[in-house]
């Protein structure tokens, strides 16, 4: 696999070993008159070029580099599977397609997915036939609809302010695994901590035999063996030592499932969260989430990293600035990411790309929930993932304001699907319900931005420009986006470059930075911040990084600022 793109398995938390990569080389065509379907493109011999998955056709790395809007393209590769699968169910599995994916296997339609930031699978094993076998996929895409979420992408031809190019189409790993008849179908990890326990929600298809192994950089932890008739059964399985999962410590258990032929590897972290007042508890302990805005764009791959090792590159630079965690900001970010961010203990808020939408239309709801709901159960099982935040900054617009029901049954939705995190309704504002109260707040003046949350110590009260939309009850709080500095010093300024606000030096950067930072840390009635933002994207210069990932500052000096102790951290 050393000559195909992203080789890695992209889903190490659920991985058999009969699988297939099929990055690379795909037959390509744009359907300008989204007439494509009627033409029956599914049909055609050859697609008109050639573009290289998983990178979007936007995108340098994908060998097309077309910025224009796509509403609706075509893609098809032909595949041989091997013949020792033969007797196997064979699924194929796309990471993710923006937006509206159709897939057709010789030619017959298999099935479609809506939403353009979550994994789906079909099982094609009576599609398939003895030789070449042809997989073809049409994608839609319109963001200017105001009914798909398309978080960051831009609504106007050129990228402006804090929007950025587009993604359509293919943009995570597609691949191919076989399994038995008889299979684990998924399985859902509730740790305890305190017990010293993992309690295990398995399904299965089939009937057979299902051995558990549980181990611990090698050595055996438990093990638990189940009769299966199928459908669900759950277990519990006492852990022979105890390795808490925690910031900076991934500490991971790893899991392997025998079900009759049927073998997948998995793994867990021994961690618990919960709000404690105004403090937010891991595994007990009160923990200061000194968070940065992560928006998960490459300058080659755009929405996709080029190779792996720039995922983990992404994690590192913020550790290295004294982060340990980060918001994944107006994106679902892919499972490999998320494995790294369990395996080194890097704390992240999982949020969905919700700009795009009509907030103020009940129809959104429709739009936005199906695939909300997918992203739950696809990421349910990282460690990493510390609370969840479907909405982003939900505005009124047109004059009209925002569904405040919109908010409320996809809070309620996400508590009943997820028991185990907080949930905040909307990042900002508009707060309808919700288990953490944050804000937003670029004040450039360290003064006025200390005495507004000082307030909060003093007088328990949570001083916010939208107050009276929605009123503070004594929820835990964090200041969940600030900073956002227009930083590029010695160098020349790119053309429509962009920030919240522009320091004349350097000093006068670290010096605002650190009275901003310092002001949040000694707040005891603060459990986090979110600073504006790791590195630049695009035309927004509000990076400690540039958009190439290179260091404005020294990232040492960042790191004392950022490392000192919080007031409500134990």
């Amino acid at each position: 696999m050393n000559n195909i793109p992203r080789p890695e398995h992209p889903f190490p938390q659920f991985e058999r070993a009969d699988w297939m990569n099929l990055n690379g080389p795909w037959e390509f065509e744009i359907d300008y008159s989204i007439s494509g379907k009627d033409r029956k493109l599914f049909e055609k011999e050859q697609l008109d070029s050639e573009i290289t998955v998983p990178f979007c056709p936007e995108s340098e790395l994908s060998g097309v580099g077309i910025k224009d809007f796509l509403n609706c393209v075509w893609y098809q590769k032909k595949v041989v599977i091997p013949a020792e699968w033969k007797d196997k169910r064979v699924v194929l599995h796309f990471g993710a397609v923006d937006y509206e994916a159709t897939v057709y296997v010789n030619r017959k339609e298999v099935g479609t997915h809506v939403g353009g930031y979550i994994s789906f699978s079909f099982d094609i094993t009576d599609y398939l036939k003895d030789g070449e076998n042809v997989i073809t996929l049409c994608a839609k895409d319109d963001n200017r609809s105001g009914k798909q979420p398309c978080g960051k992408q831009c609504w106007e031809y050129h990228s402006f302010g804090c929007l950025y190019t587009r993604t359509t189409g293919i943009w995570q790993t597609v691949w191919l695994e076989a399994m038995p008849k008889a299979y684990v179908k998924k399985v859902k990890y509730y740790p305890d901590h305190q017990s010293g326990t993992i309690t295990m929600e398995l399904e299965t298809v089939g009937a057979g035999n299902l051995d558990i192994a549980v181990s611990y950089e090698g050595k055996e932890m438990g093990q638990a063996s189940l009769t299966c008739r199928g459908g669900a059964r759950t277990v519990t399985i006492p852990l022979k030592e105890v390795h808490l999962w925690e910031p900076g410590h991934g500490r991971l258990y790893d899991v392997t499932f025998t079900y009759g032929g049927d073998q997948v590897k998995s793994y867990f972290g021994l961690r618990n969260v919960r709000l404690d007042g105004k403090k937010f508890l891991i595994n007990e302990k009160s923990v200061f989430q000194r968070l940065i805005l992560d928006q998960g764009f490459y300058p080659d791959g755009i929405y996709t990293a080029p190779t792996e090792e720039a995922l983990i590159r992404d994690i590192e630079i913020s550790m290295g600035l004294g982060f340990n965690g980060a918001r994944l900001h107006e994106k679902i970010f892919e499972p490999r990411f998320l494995y790294h961010c369990d395996r080194l203990g890097y704390l992240a808020w999982g949020e969905h790309a919700n700009w795009g939408l009509d907030i103020t239309d009940p129809m959104t709801l429709y739009h936005f929930l199906p695939e909300w709901m997918e992203a739950l159960e696809r990421d349910f099982n990282h460690p990493a993932i510390i609370g969840w935040c479907p909405f982003n900054e939900t505005w009124d617009q047109d004059g009209k304001k925002q569904y405040d029901d919109i908010l409320r049954m996809v809070y309620r939705i996400t508590k009943a699907i997820d028991t185990t995190r907080p949930c905040i309704d909307t990042s900002g504002n508009f707060h309808v319900e919700s288990d953490i109260w944050d804000v937003h707040d670029y004040e450039k003046d360290p003064e006025v931005f200390e005495k507004r949350y000082n307030r909060l110590m003093t007088e328990g009260v949570l001083e916010d420009k939208f107050e009276e939309r929605q009123p503070y009850h004594g929820e835990a709080t964090f200041v969940s986006e600030y900073g956002g500095m227009f930083t590029v010093f010695g160098g020349e300024e790119p053309e429509g470059g962009w920030g919240y606000d522009k320091p004349k030096t350097e000093e006068e950067f670290l010096k605002r930075y650190e009275a901003l930072t310092t002001a949040l840390l000694n707040n005891d009635q603060m459990f986090a911040f979110c600073y504006t933002q790791l590195y630049d994207v695009e035309q927004e210069m509000n990076g400690f990084y540039s958009y190439d990932r290179k260091a404005k500052f020294d990232d040492q000096v960042i790191y004392r600022i950022n490392t000192k102790k919080a007031a409500i951290e134990d």
